[in-house]
This record gives C-alpha cells, structure tokens and sequence, in this order.
C-alpha cells in the first residue's frame, strides 16, 4: 500500500476547523491599519514636513537629505510604536518574487541601546546584486547591488508570527546602474505615458496636468489540503501536476462556478482578506472560479504602481495565510490537466488628475472626442506592437494555458463590442480628407454623442475568447498568466501607448499648423489609424482553426511557444522602443530577453529532473509490484487448469503493464540524454529551443504513458494522491 498517498488523505480527513474573527465589525476600523499611508504620516510628521513630502510625491521629485531624516523619524516613530522591530527594503528582482533583508533598528551604544533608522537607511541600501539574475550584466564576482526608496509607494509592516517588520519599496539596481528589477522600467514607462497622455489631454482640458494609469487585477489560484500537496513531488518541486490520470468529473457539469463556497475554503478566504486589508489592499471580490478548487478574488482599482506592489503582496499573504489553514494556494498557471487553468487579468486604463477615466465615454461630443482619441490610439499601440505585448505575458507556465479553449490564443486581437464597432465605422466612412470642413466636423461630433451612451458597457456582450478586450471603461488584457508579475505586461502598454500617443500629438499639431481645426485634425488622424489598424480588430470565436488562418491573411503573429515568442523583445522595434523612452537601453533589454530565456529553461530542466525521479522511485516500482500480484494470481489460475479464458482479462492488463514499464524505462532515458545534449549548448536561445521542442514532448509522452497505468494498477498501490483526491476533497 501507498503510505505517502494514504497518509495524506488520513491527514486530510482528520482537519479541524479554524476559527477566524474579524478585528472589527466594520472593515474601516482596520483598513489599512499597518500602511504608512497619509492618515499616518499626519499622525506622527510636522506639518512642513508632511506639505514637502506630498508635493514631492506628486511631482515626483527627489528627496533632500533633511526632508529625507524628518520622514525616517516619523516613520521609525510610526513602526514602533506598531511594534516592528526589525526593516526591510522590499523589492522586486527578476527572479519573479520579491526580495527583502531584514535590519534591526536596534544600535547599542555603550553597554545599552537605542533604535535607530536614519535617511541613510531610508533612501538607499547594498544587496548582494550577483546572486540575483542580471542576464550577463554583472559578473559573479561583481557583487554590488543597491535599492533604492520608491517615494511613491507606501511603506508597510508585515507580520510573520509574532514578529513585526517595516517593508520599504524599493527599486534595484546594479553598481554600474543598470535595472535589476521589474519595478524600476514600470516607473519609467508610466511616467512616460504620464507625459504624453497629458499633452494630448491639454487639447480637450486645459487644467489636467498628470494622467496616471490604473489598474485592476483578478487573481485566479487553487487551492489543496497541505497533506496532498507535500505527497505530491512534482507540486513541491514545480507547482503543477506532471502526472495523473483526469478525474471522472472534472468541471463538465458546470457546478463549481459561483457556487456556494465550502467552509474551510471560505474560512482561509476570510482570513486572507482581513490581513490584506491591514495591508491596504482593497481587495472586494471572491467567488469559485470555473475549475474544481479553483477560486479567484480580485481588489478595487489603483495605481498601476501600487496595484503591482499590492499583487506581489497578495501571492505573499496567500501562502502565508494558507499555511494556517493546514492549506496551499497553486498559482501555476496549469497546475491539473484537464480542467481549466488560471490567469491574472489585467484591467487597464488611464485617468486625469482631475478624476475622468480617459477610457469611459462622457456627456457631452468633446468628451467623446477625448474618449475616441484614446480608445483609438490603443488600437493603433496594440497593432503595431502586438508581438511585444504577447512576449510579455510568455512563460513556461503560460504555455500550457493559452489557446487550450479557457484563455485566449497566442494571436493578439482587439474586441470593441458591436456599439462601439459602428461608432469606429462611422468615423472611417464619413471623414473624408479632402471634404472634411469644420461644419462636417460639428455634426460628425454630435452624431457620435448620440451614438455613444455615458454608460456602454451593457449594450454590448462580452468576449471571453479575446486577448485584449473592451469591456466598457477599460481594456482587458487576458492573456496574463496567474504567478506573472503584473509589471511586465503594463510596462510594455505604458511603453507601447507613450509612443503612440506621442506620434499622435506631432501629426495633429502639424495638421493644425497647416490650418485645420483642432478637432478636424484629431479626426483626420483617427480615421488614418483606424484604417491602419483594422486587422487588429476582431469581434467573432477567436478559439477557432478560421480564426489562425484568417489572422495568418492578416499578418498577425501566431508565437504558441515561450521561445519563439521572446523574439519579440530583441527586436530592434522593442529594443528602439524602450531606448527611446528611456525605460531600458539595449543592454538591458538583451538581458532582460536572456534572463526570460534561462528562466524557461531552467524550470522545464527541474520539471523533467523531477519527472524522472518521480517515474523511476515511484511509478515503476509500483507498477512492478502490481505485475508480480498479476503475475502470482494468473499462475494460481493457471494451477487450478481453468479454461484460459477465465484469467485472459489479466493476461492483458499484464501485458499492457509490463509495456507501460519499459516504455517509462526507455522515455525516461531518452528524456535525461536530452538533458545532457542541453547542458553543452552555451546559447540560452538553442536550449530553450531544445527544452521547448524536444524535451517536453518526451515529458508529454511519459505523462500518457503514466496515466494509462493509473488506470490498471490497484488503487491502494498506487503512490500519488489522485485527481479526484486533491480537486474534490473539500
């Protein structure tokens, strides 16, 4: 018998239930209780010093060294008396986790003590910079690395046990100054977009001076008993299942989506979000998600920054919290075969400093004007970069869930919905270059006010299948794997938009040089970017084979692999995009390309490794005990002289047992001197190339293999809890 298997599932049955109380009856008594946020600085800052700090937050300016040691003393004073004792410069390197190194604000002085927390400490700290991926832009020996504060995310206070410490985000970068994170490139590409957004809003509002953009994040995970968890190698080891045969009842029922919470899950959901809300993140929705154990909740809309910064948080608390439940979040993007996977849609916009979402249509012509410029210059951002904005979303993880009918395909398409579809055909077909007079103009405008309600987002059905999707008063971008950062995927729209809207600017202004109007040049160039970017646009099933062959026609990119799809980010389009912004330079966007490729490799030669392991340790000797039972009972029939066709059923579970063991033998082998051809290729490229085209095919292969032994083997032989164990066991 499997005592591991068995073991777990003892474990499970065995669970007691875990009370969880709210700090207060009203969730305003304690949001945001361990945030350095305004109503805290208020607390313990001077008046002078808390104006500069806010001035300087907006204008994001640098901090003076006096401004600097008045806000590190309020912000001890605040920390202690929260009672931390320890803090941490919190950051983001490119490993895809965050990182922090822990300080005590102790100092003793002269047989005694005092705590201490400087500017020093405040503003910029050393790391070890060459244990963490730099793509070949440090040497191992250059070990010098820095982080340095983000003015313009709140500081907070995690609590781990009993222990409190004070978290600072910050940025990370090299001794040469080269970016080591995810954070620092988001900054640029949203101060970037931040620039270039406000200028063209100076042509419908004079009085806005900063655009920020927003995001809204849905975070889909599973969630399992801790016990099946650690009896399955391949989670601990990858967090996904490489084995295991597909449960008789999987989600074709239809039952689990918004249905009725089970009590141990809600309780881990209830004490999930009390410590998030400590944390500030504002987190509202939970529901069950369509998969067995697949659950998603999803926060109120911030900042990108922040919104970011409240993500990573999230996946920390998460797994914090679900250790006290005896549970464990998966936040692999396809950790069950078979059911659905899990993504992290992004919901995107941008809004002014005086609160109008650029991508919600208004009351008014001019508003809708305002609206129609930004909505379509996002068009015309995705469609010339739409393989840059698919590399930023490609992983190992990723490709086993895009295009498998639950997320989007590798192709990048727009959906607008069929209100705003004639809206945009509108515009295309009545503005006509060389007729077009300011007349024409006033009634287009009000034609389009008709057209477009202040509320929209009903009057249209969504499309679940589209990669980048309207859904009202945003863009949905759903290709976003569930353990991605969202950082990359925004710092590429942020990027993609700053240079369109740019462009936008230049050809209106020289249009209104000429002497047309300002509102007739903004609709000469958005009629021209309509019609440049129509194959973008895509409204019908885009799960369907004539859907890959009509966007083929189209030109657009079809990159169904990690690989081929990282090719996007050494473009000399993506490399001039971001020198050019001043987001990355060539260097480190080339690393940040090699750092991606290393890291695909590296996690399917862990995959493979474990696979192995798990076959040769686990599955073969099982399946080796169940053939000698075979064995010893058809010899016993064979003793009795019964007719063969008494025991010919065994005979051919023998038979497919036994060629299910070599096949493991001989696949498992082929597998590991497939490994061994990649250690000797020196590009990152070529191996990802082999691990992408020949090595998971194999793991595939054995995967078939495996599972069809499942179904022979003796239930109480076999060693891995099963599917219908860890999906259904609530």
């Amino acid at each position: 018998m499997s005592t591991t298997r068995f073991n777990a599932l003892a474990a499970f049955s065995s669970r007691p239930k875990v009370q969880v109380d709210m700090p207060s009856a009203k969730i305003s008594d304690f949001f945001a209780e361990s945030v350095f946020n305004d109503k805290a600085m208020k607390a313990v800052m001077s008046k002078e010093t808390y104006k500069k700090l806010t001035v300087y937050m907006k204008e994001g300016k640098k901090v003076d060294r006096d401004l600097a040691d008045s806000i590190a003393s309020a912000m001890k004073a605040w920390a202690l008396e929260k009672g931390a004792t320890h803090f941490t410069h919190w950051f983001q390197p490119l490993t895809g986790t965050t990182a922090e190194k822990h300080d005590s604000f102790f100092l003793p002085i002269d047989g005694s003590g005092i705590e201490e927390f400087s500017a020093d400490s405040l503003i910029l700290q050393e790391t070890d910079g060459s244990s963490f991926p730099s793509g070949g832009i440090r040497a191992t020996f250059e070990a010098r690395g820095y982080t340095a504060w983000d003015i313009t995310s709140p500081a907070f206070i995690i609590t781990v046990g009993n222990g409190k410490t004070l978290c600072i985000p910050t940025i990370f970068f090299s001794y040469t100054g080269h970016t080591l994170d995810f954070k620092t490139p988001l900054l640029k590409s949203l101060q970037a977009v931040n620039q270039a957004a406000t200028e063209v809003c100076q042509y419908f509002d004079r009085n806005v001076s900063q655009v920020n953009t927003t995001l809204g994040w849905e975070q889909e995970y599973f969630l399992i008993d801790s016990a099946m968890y650690y009896a399955r190698p391949d989670l601990v080891m990858t967090g996904r299942t490489l084995l295991g045969k597909r449960s008789a009842k999987g989600q074709q029922l239809e039952d689990h989506y918004f249905g009725a919470i089970p009590e141990r899950v809600y309780a881990f959901m209830r004490d999930m979000e009390i410590e998030c809300l400590k944390l500030g993140i504002p987190i509202r929705t939970r529901h069950n998600e369509v998969a067995p154990s697949q659950y998603e909740c999803a926060p109120m809309y911030e900042e990108a920054n922040l919104a970011v910064d409240h993500n990573q948080l999230l996946t920390d608390v998460m797994d914090k919290v679900s250790s006290r439940h005896k549970l464990k979040v998966l936040n692999h993007e396809k950790p069950f075969a078979g059911v659905n996977g899990s993504g992290k849609h992004n919901n995107w916009s941008l809004s002014t400093d005086t609160g109008v979402n650029l991508l919600s249509p208004g009351k008014t012509p001019r508003t809708n004007l305002q609206f129609l410029t930004f909505f379509i210059n996002t068009i015309a951002a995705v469609n010339k970069h739409e393989s840059l904005l698919r590399a930023s979303t490609a992983t190992h993880g990723n490709e086993h869930r895009l295009g498998a009918n639950e997320a989007p395909p590798a192709i990048i398409s727009i959906y607008t919905g069929s209100y705003l579809k004639e809206v945009l055909d509108l515009i295309e077909n009545r503005v006509d270059e060389k007729t077009f007079d300011e007349q024409e103009n006033l009634n287009l405008r009000l034609e389009l006010h008709n057209k477009i309600p202040e509320i929209i987002w009903d009057n249209t059905d969504r499309n679940r299948t589209s990669p980048f999707a309207f859904t009202g008063n945003k863009f949905e971008f759903r290709m976003v794997g569930s353990s991605a950062n969202c950082s990359m995927p925004i710092t590429v729209i942020s990027a993609i938009m700053a240079e369109q809207l740019r462009k936008f600017k230049i050809e209106v202004d020289g249009l209104i040089k000429q002497g047309d109007f300002k509102d007739v040049a903004i609709l000469k160039v958005l009629r021209r970017l309509l019609a440049e970017s129509r194959r973008i646009l895509f409204e019908g099933d885009s799960y369907t084979d004539e859907w890959k062959e009509e966007a083929q026609r189209r030109g657009l990119s079809n990159n169904n692999t990690t690989p081929k799809a990282l090719d996007a980010f050494v473009s000399e389009e993506a490399l001039k995009l971001y020198e050019d912004l001043n987001i990355m330079n060539r260097k480190e966007s080339i690393a940040r390309y090699d750092i991606m490729l290393h890291d695909y490799v590296n996690h399917i030669q862990i995959e493979s490794r474990i696979l192995g392991e798990i076959i040769l340790n686990q599955i073969i000797p099982a399946c080796i005990e169940y053939q000698n039972k075979l064995i010893v009972s058809i010899d016993g029939l064979k003793e009795l002289k019964l007719d063969k066709s008494l025991y010919e059923p065994q005979l051919n579970i023998l038979k497919k047992v036994a060629e299910g063991i070599v096949s493991l033998i001989n696949l498992e082998s082929e597998m590991k001197a497939l490994r061994v051809k990649g250690n000797d290729i020196e590009s990152h490229k070529e191996q990802a190339e082999l691990y992408c085209n020949e090595v998971k095919p194999i793991m595939e292969k054995i995967r078939a293999v495996s599972d069809q032994l499942e179904t022979f083997v003796e239930d109480n032989l076999w060693p891995l809890p099963k599917y219908r164990e860890m999906l259904f066991s609530k």
